[in-house]
């Protein structure tokens, strides 16, 4: 079977482009700038979506690849109402140079993730980040008060699972894709879901997350708000979990979720007002700990 580079090494070439995108839902899509669809690696790139990307920057180092993708808006592939829902916020990317006549010679030349999408005229313009972003980012840990680990993660380890600390509920009135009121919620303690997550899990907004700002009960009735409005629609009788929230405090981390083994954070870390003391000539001044 001859190779990609055997087939460039030839006076006329047959090779086009292709893309395939992963969604963080698991939906993959694929796309080719060839005049018919190619199918490899179980995917299908569909030649009829207007999809074209610009010449491919790669340099050595720890420099950041970049390229970008344009396409038009379809209902067969991306459609405006996923890019505003975010749902294309953050996939994954993979492109490759492909014989089409002989799909098997072909060669990865870029994994990366897409980052700033931007809609304009009936297209899109996707910017496409290469691995080595991830390198940019600032990581180590923080010496803080509050817990550093996310709530049900490897380091809490607290299962959200677990009876009473998730419930599944029909919406029964939603304002401005923020603010969702229940009649009842029985058996969660008010701001019992602050600072946790609402899951949409059907419609329009299925698969999208929203993080609890508020959690109110009073008389009788229950208000969720979000921090920020979802970006698809959502009606009454649409399904939603609900997750317990954290505020990261020891205390919470013990009550709520009896979870203190766990606890990520520095509680005896003394404050600011411990920065500016002064001796004194009344009360203990040894250095000692302040916590007895």
């Amino acid at each position: 079977m001859s190779t990609l580079i055997d087939h460039l090494r030839g006076k006329l070439t047959h090779v086009c482009r292709c893309w395939a995108v992963t969604r963080s839902d698991g939906q993959v899509f694929g796309f080719t700038d060839h005049d018919r669809p190619l199918t490899f690696e179980g995917i299908t790139f569909k030649a009829d979506t207007g999809m074209t990307a610009r010449a491919l920057e790669q340099v050595t180092g720890l420099a950041v690849d970049n390229t970008e993708a344009v396409g038009a808006l379809s209902d067969a592939a991306v459609t405006e109402a996923d890019i505003v829902a975010g749902r294309f916020d953050g996939a994954e990317i993979r492109a490759w140079k492909v014989h089409w006549r002989d799909v098997a010679a072909r060669e990865l030349q870029f994994c990366g993730t897409i980052g700033e999408l931007k809609r304009s005229d009936g297209a899109f313009h996707a910017e496409l980040r290469g691995l080595s972003e991830a390198l940019n980012q600032p990581v180590g840990q923080i010496f803080q008060q509050s817990c550093q680990a996310l709530l049900g993660d490897a380091r809490c380890a607290v299962d959200l699972t677990a009876p009473g600390y998730q419930t599944d509920v029909a919406v029964e009135k939603v304002d401005e894709q923020r603010m969702f009121t229940f009649s009842e919620l029985p058996g969660f303690d008010d701001r019992w879901f602050e600072r946790g997550r609402l899951v949409v899990k059907n419609g329009d907004a299925e698969g999208l997350v929203g993080v609890i700002k508020n959690d109110r009960f009073k008389d009788g009735v229950r208000v969720i708000e979000l921090w920020e409005q979802l970006r698809a629609h959502i009606q009454p009788g649409d399904v939603v979990t609900l997750e317990a929230g954290c505020d990261k405090r020891k205390e919470t981390c013990r009550l709520k979720f009896a979870n203190l083994a766990n606890f990520r954070g520095f509680p005896h870390i003394p404050g600011e007002d411990w920065l500016v003391g002064y001796p004194t000539a009344t009360g203990r001044n040894d250095g000692g700990s302040r916590y007895q």
